[in-house]
């Protein structure tokens, strides 16, 4: 069984920094192409940022560049997402993503999901 598993969200202060975690079981994380998704309220799911298997960053995506930084540790067998100057429209639920083919920007290019963690940032 393949399991992905997102921590770390929390609700924080427009300008604050949070770290998110996405433990990897059944997969490792250094033979696959990862990536982080939101999804805010009302919106639609959308890319953050995707990690190549040897952990050179392949994108993020505009809202978030420079800003974000995507890692992953393959001793621990983790993905990791630092979240930095947080913005209220940042708030959504995080999820990490195993890549299969496909447009790596689309959802549907992914094979595995986590559950999602829940960010908030607002005053």
């Amino acid at each position: 069984q393949v399991t992905l598993v997102e921590s770390g969200g929390d609700s924080v202060q427009p300008g604050g920094s949070l770290p998110l975690s996405c433990a990897a079981y059944g997969l490792t994380v250094g033979y696959n192409v990862m990536a982080w998704f939101r999804q805010g309220p009302g919106k639609e799911r959308e890319g953050v940022a995707v990690i190549k298997p040897g952990g050179d960053v392949l994108a993020y995506g505009d809202s978030v560049k420079g800003r974000f930084t995507i890692s992953q540790d393959n001793a621990k067998n983790a993905v990791y997402l630092q979240m930095n100057s947080l913005k209220p429209e940042d708030t959504g639920m995080y999820y990490c993503a195993a890549y299969l083919n496909g447009n790596m920007w689309d959802r549907e290019a992914y094979r595995f999901w986590g559950q999602g963690t829940q960010v908030t940032v607002s005053s």
